[in-house]
């Protein structure tokens, strides 16, 4: 029985969830979470999607919202009201491009730090993919149901360009990440200030359901960068600041301004996954003008297929000095896109300010992106404009 405003179709180790989650508690729109083993999930959810994915959020009147971003961006217009995207323009392109790593860029190191330790965090795992396709006390059963999912994307990894060659620096790339994040949050609770923002919800995407709860990356994080892990925990309360920040206005930053200690964090960013988004955007414009007569609409996929998880082929850039090579994911240059359309808007005077900050941090090729072919989501697939 569908009752609630908002219903959230999940589970607590799902990536997308855990975005589209705290953004629901801090948007303080009220929902209930239920998961694929319910009998509504397969008898509405999964024929009008078509998709086996999670998350979807289904409206009061039974219409369905999938993707995390496109959840996110419907509701910010259905519900104006407590935004969560700054209204000054530089914040707003910086959030935009902080969603749209966390969303996508770091899918590798999340992925990685899940599978390749499967052995040291396998009944954990088996609990987590089992409860959400199962309900009932049969332990034995629910891990039997949880180990036959986990096979199927332990199998992801090298798609995403995890192989023993490249493990070290995907780790090392992701220390480096922590340790800025960790000063970051030590000085700030959110990523522009006193106030969440999407930038925050796409962090929290591989921040929280893999990398903070699986037993191995959890300890690595509560160990290593111990600010980083309390703000997993402060995105999923509903109150703006805690009590470690008092005297916080819980308002970004005024006058447009970034605080300092997220410079850290945007180096790291541009320094190691940089060289990704330029690759992939090379794919990409490569696939689209050598077939111009493509129709708006076709799915940016490289069979053309209807798909959830879209690639254009194989791409290979290098992180840490190691050529890394892996499918590329047009679904991470259209979340740039919204980055790239909001710089293209900025004022001469604000337009400065940015480029100032690429210079200082090593994001200007990146934020040069220039792609051939509009993108937008449609009938719950990304496709050419």
């Amino acid at each position: 029985m569908h009752t609630a405003p908002l219903t959230l179709w999940g589970s607590p180790h799902s990536f997308f969830t855990g975005k589209v989650r705290s953004y629901l508690i801090k948007k303080g729109l009220p929902f209930q979470e239920r998961s694929l083993a319910d009998a509504r999930f397969h008898a509405h959810v999964l024929p009008t999607v078509r998709h086996m994915v999670v998350p979807v959020l289904e409206l009061s009147d039974g219409s369905l919202l999938q993707d995390s971003a496109d959840i996110i961006e419907a509701l910010e217009r259905l519900h104006p009201q407590n935004p969560m995207l700054p209204p000054t323009p530089v914040q707003a392109c910086v959030a935009r491009l902080l969603d749209a790593f966390g969303t996508e860029g770091m899918l590798a190191p999340a992925m990685h730090y899940r599978w390749s330790y499967r052995a040291e965090q396998e009944a954990f795992l088996q609990a987590e993919f089992g409860r959400a396709v199962y309900h009932g006390a049969d332990r034995s059963q629910r891990n039997a149901a949880g180990a036959a999912l986990m096979d199927y994307f332990s199998d992801f990894l090298p798609g995403l360009g995890v192989t023993p060659a490249t493990i070290p620096a995907i780790e090392a790339a992701y220390e480096a990440l922590l340790d800025a994040l960790d000063l970051h949050f030590q000085a700030c609770p959110y990523l522009l200030g006193a106030r969440p923002s999407v930038a925050d919800f796409g962090l929290m995407a591989p921040l929280y359901a893999h990398l903070a709860r699986d037993p191995v990356p959890s300890k690595l994080m509560k160990s290593r960068a111990p600010n980083v892990f309390r703000w997993t925990e402060r995105m999923n309360l509903a109150n703006g600041v805690d009590g470690e920040f008092p005297e916080s206005d819980p308002t970004w930053l005024a006058g447009d301004a970034l605080p300092p200690t997220l410079e850290p964090v945007l180096a790291c960013i541009f320094g190691d996954w940089g060289p990704q988004w330029l690759a992939d955007a090379a794919l990409f414009n490569q696939w689209a003008s050598s077939q111009p007569g493509l129709p708006a609409g076709t799915p940016v996929e490289v069979r053309a297929e209807r798909k959830v998880h879209q690639t254009l082929g194989m791409v290979t850039a290098p992180l840490r000095g190691v050529a890394m090579a892996r499918a590329s994911a047009p679904n991470g240059l259209f979340l740039l896109g919204k980055a790239l359309h909001c710089q293209a808007g900025l004022q001469a005077s604000d337009a400065q300010r940015l480029q100032a900050l690429l210079s200082r941090t090593g994001g200007e090729a990146v934020m040069a992106i220039a792609l051939a072919r509009g993108m937008r989501r449609q009938d719950y697939v990304l496709t050419l404009v």
